[in-house]
């Protein structure tokens, strides 16, 4: 089998212009930021610093005396100090006197960071001239600079920065967000950085902080590992280690699974929490439920403040008498208006009570009135029998009550959607739910990456198969045909298998078993789309030979992803190629095909929708 040429341009070339954008923790020891000038700037630069738990030292002529308000009330309460410039002792005058004061001053306390900021102040604005021997001065003792509106006097820049606030308390969060136009419009990154805060829901910080809560309690749990397990577990829900996807494959829960592997789990289910759950979800949740996370433990169906929040807000009475009903309802691949009519009626209609899947997004559930519950199946990898359970004892225990439940599934119910399984445990237990179609995401992802999976003269049939099995087992794939179009769900967490089982000959290593029929040609393209229809939608397309280093070449996954696989993934690129069927386009040598599609690279990697889905957004049923 050919491969193709390795190009130089596999990857992303940088282009130099950004900034590192760092986040530095709260220093251990006392570290101290010097701040040259006392006006409006440099009581912003000093708040940036006491919030980062620094020391701030202010240097400034006339000392406190000339100091903006807010330096001097800062300085009375003693979060920082002023050192009045004139004030410092000199042992050598020069014709520099200034700055040899300076020199002195700096050889006797430790700074990590200075801050010039008397270069934008009138009457009295540090010259260029100044400014230069300054920087000059800092540096010879291995200090970062910035100097403002001097960006060649800069070793680093402050972002427009913004930390939420508890919208209940007022108190602050640890979440905070930072915009940088890398010097060429401070003031826009000002207005982008608000309008990036107007559009994030208000207890967005509130949540970071019960996550970080829940982290904590889950490292915690873990201590009397050895530290090297230790380590093991927390890379699950450490995004500074670069853990690609909270998908990994875990084994299935059992009775007999060792220390390790349950604290594994405990991490391993925090990342799902952080991944699926809405943000309204974690803002909320209690110590309770933290622990119920970490133990495994089911959820009541419907504890006493959920019942009472029915029965006191819903738009429905809460009659015992009345024979309550279940909803099987199909939400689509994500977008809130592909939800079809029946959907979006039962969610803000009919519902007095919502039992959703965790892939259903914010953007869906927001659309739900804010006094009907919301329960998130924690289907977490080895614990999804169990929150399966979970959620039908609690829709037929709501049901039982009077009440309209909505099973709310991601997709298509019957689409790998468990569906049937629920219809007939909900049978059994005397509910005929109605089952309301939803659009597939096997159907729209697809669609969304521009992908056709029929096309006249590629592709004339598809398959939609799962990428894993029951408890976890390996699946049988189809077999390569070329005239198809293979759509596999949840298998992007096993992709190497994937891969390796389509394009292994027959007879190695035992591959050819787990595929019926011919092997794919290496060379076959393929697409991995995550999160299909919403706004941080990512294409990844390439060969089934280059596909697993692409995806490990990307960083972090985005779940939920889906795989598609056949020539059709090709068709609509470009200028299109519709004659892979043909006479002629059978004659066309397939390597040249794939390497005029990806421009001779080996990957290619598209973000974001399509322009013009912002005019489909749907009002929020919450506003």
């Amino acid at each position: 089998m050919q491969e193709l040429a390795t190009s130089p341009q596999n990857f992303t070339t940088p282009n130099p212009g950004a900034s590192l954008l760092l986040a530095f923790r709260s220093p251990q020891r006392q570290q101290n930021v010097l701040i040259i000038g006392s006006g409006l700037l440099s009581a912003s630069r000093a708040f940036a610093s006491l919030e980062a738990g620094y020391s701030v030292v202010v240097l400034a002529r006339d000392g406190l005396h000339g100091a903006c308000a807010e330096i001097r009330w800062r300085v009375e309460k003693n979060e920082c100090k002023i050192v009045d410039w004139d004030s410092l002792p000199s042992h050598t005058p020069t014709s520099e006197e200034d700055f040899t004061k300076l020199d002195e001053f700096l050889s006797t306390t430790s700074f990590s960071l200075a801050c010039v900021t008397d270069t934008v102040t009138y009457p009295s604005r540090r010259s260029r001239t100044s400014a230069e021997n300054l920087y000059r001065i800092l540096k010879s003792h291995h200090i970062p600079v910035n100097t403002t509106d001097m960006p060649e006097l800069c070793d680093f820049t402050f972002a427009s920065s913004h930390r939420f606030d508890d919208p209940h308390t007022s108190n602050r969060t640890p979440l905070q967000i930072g915009v940088t136009t890398n010097g060429q419009g401070c003031r826009l990154a000002s207005r982008i950085r608000r309008d990036i805060v107007s559009k994030l829901p208000k207890d967005v910080g509130v949540a970071t902080a019960k996550l970080g809560k829940l982290r904590q309690m889950a490292k915690d749990s873990a201590e009397p590992l050895e530290s090297e397990d230790v380590d093991l577990a927390a890379d699950e829900v450490n995004e500074d280690n670069g853990v690609s996807t909270p998908n990994r494959p875990v084994p299935q829960r059992s009775t007999s699974e060792t220390v390790v592997e349950n604290a594994r789990r405990r991490m391993k289910w925090v990342a799902q929490v952080s991944e699926y759950w809405p943000i309204s979800k974690l803002a909320e949740m209690s110590e309770k439920e933290m622990n119920d996370v970490l133990l495994g433990e089911n959820l009541p169906a419907l504890n006493s403040s959920l019942r009472s929040s029915v029965a006191s807000d819903s738009r429905h009475s809460l009659d015992l008498t009345k024979r309550g009903r279940i909803l099987l309802v199909g939400s689509g691949p994500g977008h809130p208006s592909l939800l079809t009519i029946a959907t979006h009626t039962a969610l803000s209609q009919l519902a007095d009570l919502v039992l959703a899947d965790k892939l259903v997004p914010d953007a869906v559930l927001n659309l739900i009135p804010k006094n009907i519950p919301i329960q998130i199946a924690r289907k977490f990898p080895g614990n999804a029998d169990g929150a399966q359970q979970e959620m039908m004892e609690a829709a037929i225990d709501a049901a039982n009550k009077g009440l309209t439940v909505v099973r709310l599934k991601q997709g298509d119910p019957i689409v790998y959607g468990r569906a049937g399984e629920e219809v007939l445990y909900f049978r059994k237990h005397g509910y005929e739910p109605l089952v309301i179609p939803g659009v597939s995401s096997a159907l729209a992802g697809p669609t969304f990456a521009g992908i056709p999976i029929t096309q006249r003269g590629v592709a004339e049939s598809f398959i939609v198969c799962t990428g894993v099995g029951r408890k976890g087992k390996d699946v049988q794939l189809p077999g390569y045909e070329r005239s198809r179009t293979l759509i596999v769900l949840m298998g992007v967490a096993r992709l190497a298998q994937v891969v390796e089982t389509l394009t292994k000959e027959e007879g190695k290593m035992g591959m050819a078993s787990r595929r019926d029929g011919l092997a794919y040609p290496r060379n076959t393209p393929i697409a991995i789309i995550e999160r299909a229809s919403m706004s941080d939608q990512r294409i990844l397309m390439s060969t089934l030979e280059n596909v697993v280093e692409a995806l490990d070449s990307c960083g972090e996954q985005r779940p939920p992803g889906m795989i598609v696989i056949g020539w059709s993934v090709l068709a609509l690129w470009g200028s299109g190629d519709v004659k892979v069927l043909d006479e002629v386009g059978m004659k066309t040598d397939d390597m040249e095909r794939v390497r005029k599609w990806l421009d001779g690279n080996r990957w290619r990697v598209i973000e974001g929708l399509q322009c013009g889905w912002e005019d489909f957004e749907l009002t929020s049923g919450n506003a």
